[in-house]
């Protein structure tokens, strides 16, 4: 132990600051009345408190421990009570940057490929951005009469699959109007100019309610847009919903219901992205924003066969988004194509100067790029499961997927083998669980939370009330944990730029969400008339190589036109 020049060792130091602590309750207000007899916490109740965190204490010890405990537990009542508004970030903050990460330099840049195919009337819904853009700068079509088409489908097949949460009629075709006069007198804005879209309803758009999918929240409103919502204004994109979400970000039921699959309105659409799934699916919008914090983006897209991107956490400002477990939430585009993706995260990632999260690396997109410089792997172990002669259907497609890569990219797939999962069980769930009943404090701690709709086990309110008896300390231990997934899937991943595996299939969701990583989830074939999907993981900040294959695939197997929904 070193001494300082006035002799103090850092355990003397430490032990002061702790002495501080108990003296003064850890900054609780040392006038505050004592403890009453009833309100008093005895031996036995340290006792049962061990046994929840898994720990053993002697009686002498427990007795030792009163005093501290009893002045925090003042300290914990008056935090719960003290309003902290939503967008206020923790001071400590995850970055998946390890030492030796590298971030593309230069500026940011979009060449995307031009569409030469002009979308019947019947096809209009169903168009890319870059078909419905082509079509608004040529003047074939303006952004008022696209607007009122997806209006139109909004108010007649939204209730149908209960994806729409609330309509924003009147700001939409403001916007849309404001596009048209901006493009008639050559003031073009980009591909985004005049295209209408939705928003899952944990974005705030100024004066309409931001439910975040729950009765308690149903009627209040946000002053202010979200950054992603203000930076796809000032692309000129316009935004026509607010499409729905599973309960806090939880599933596809909220307080209207469950979302419906426009494959099968018997099925729901998969979540918690759920209305942005359902409603690009049926072509009520042109493109959604969606969010993930373990599966949010990708189930969604899945379940409704929509294309979807899961960016690098830090990528896009959360601010005004609803904080679910701010160390892994993260907002990102969904829509009918690959580069339709590429070309929404154009215009949303980057820093705001209010989510300080936010790593400011370009997003380099060239169509047009050699997809064949890529360094490809395989996810083998995710693969290994298609063995069973029941899924011989979808295996062939999975199959001929891997040889339209190996085709494209000119290269055989490099076997990746993925860290074991031995000491990284249950770390996103606890990471989620600890972090969310912070955020939602106020929420537990209310009648209103007995409002939700689900009160499962496995539901939410149960979920938050478990998750505040996390001792900080093991928390704190388990994001060493996840420093040490982060230098594993490094390793795992250092050789290759593109990872192919099976959404949702052995470990890499919940890896990939805990390190950051990005990924795509793209078409590769039909099954009994259904989308099957794969999925794309990249390196940090490299979502340009995932959009890439993603955008190569689609090219090869011309998937994307193909939207034979029930509706």
């Amino acid at each position: 132990m070193n001494k300082g020049a006035n002799g103090l060792t850092r355990r003397k130091v430490v032990k002061g600051m702790l002495a501080a602590c108990v003296a003064t309750g850890a900054g609780a207000a040392t006038t505050e009345p004592a403890t009453t007899q009833a309100d008093s916490i005895s031996p036995d109740d340290l006792a049962a408190a061990d046994r929840v965190a898994g720990r053993t204490y002697t009686a002498a010890q427990q007795k030792q421990m009163l005093s501290i405990v009893t002045r925090r537990r003042r300290m914990y009542r008056d935090l719960r009570k003290l309003p902290i508004d939503p967008n206020t970030a923790p001071a400590m903050r995850f970055d998946p940057r390890l030492p030796e990460t590298q971030i593309p330099s230069g500026a940011s840049s979009l060449a995307i490929s031009e569409e030469a195919i002009t979308p019947t009337k019947d096809e209009l819904p169903f168009a890319t951005i870059g078909q419905l853009a082509a079509m608004i700068r040529s003047r074939k079509i303006n952004s008022v009469e696209l607007t009122k088409l997806y209006l139109s489908r909004l108010k007649e097949i939204g209730p149908k699959l209960l994806c729409v949460v609330n309509l924003l009629e009147d700001r939409a075709l403001k916007t849309a109007g404001r596009a048209d006069e901006e493009i008639s007198a050559g003031n073009y804005r980009g591909p985004l100019h005049g295209i209408p879209y939705g928003a899952k309803d944990l974005l705030a758009a100024a004066g309409a309610p931001t439910t975040w999918g729950v009765s308690p929240y149903k009627d209040r409103v946000f002053d202010q847009d979200a950054t992603v919502i203000q930076k796809l204004e000032q692309a000129g994109a316009v935004l026509v919903a607010k499409l729905s979400l599973g309960e806090l970000a939880m599933g596809d039921v909220w307080f209207g219901g469950m979302t419906r699959n426009p494959w099968n309105p018997k099925e729901g659409s998969g979540g918690s992205s759920a209305g942005p799934g359902a409603a690009v699916a049926a072509g009520l919008v042109a493109f959604a924003i969606g969010s993930e914090t373990l599966g949010s983006i990708v189930s969604p897209c899945v379940n409704c066969g929509v294309y979807g991107l899961r960016p690098t956490w830090g990528r896009v400002s959360r601010f005004g988004a609803m904080a679910l477990c701010q160390s892994m939430d993260k907002l990102g585009p969904m829509a009918r194509c690959p580069q339709d993706l590429a070309i929404v995260l154009a215009a949303i990632h980057g820093s705001d100067g209010r989510d300080m999260t936010v790593v400011d690396a370009p997003f380099q997109w060239d169509a047009n790029a050699d997809v064949k410089k890529l360094r490809v792997g395989i996810d083998s172990a995710a693969f290994e499961t298609l063995k069973d002669e029941k899924q011989r259907s979808v295996r062939s497609v999975y199959d001929d997927a891997i040889k339209v890569i190996q085709k494209i990219t000119g290269v055989e797939l490099k076997p990746i083998t993925l860290p074991p999962t031995k000491n990284y069980n249950g770390l996103a769930s606890l990471t989620i669980a600890a972090e969310a009943a912070c955020n939602f404090t106020e929420l537990i701690n209310s009648p209103a939370i007995d409002e939700l709709v689900q009160q499962d086990d496995g539901s939410w309110p149960n979920v938050f009330r478990a998750g505040s008896t996390i001792p900080a300390s093991d928390y704190l231990r388990s994001q060493q944990v996840r420093t040490m997934l982060m230098h594993e899937m490094r390793d795992a991943l250092k050789d290759v730029d593109v990872l192919v595996t099976l959404p949702f299939v052995g470990p890499q969701s919940s890896y990939t969400n805990l390190t950051g990583h990005p990924s795509v989830v793209t078409r590769c074939g039909f099954v009994d008339e259904r989308p099957k999907m794969i999925e794309l993981v990249g390196q940090l900040y490299r979502e340009d190589q995932i959009l890439l294959l993603a955008h190569a695939m689609e090219r090869e197997l011309q998937l994307c036109s193909r939207w034979k929904v029930a509706l």
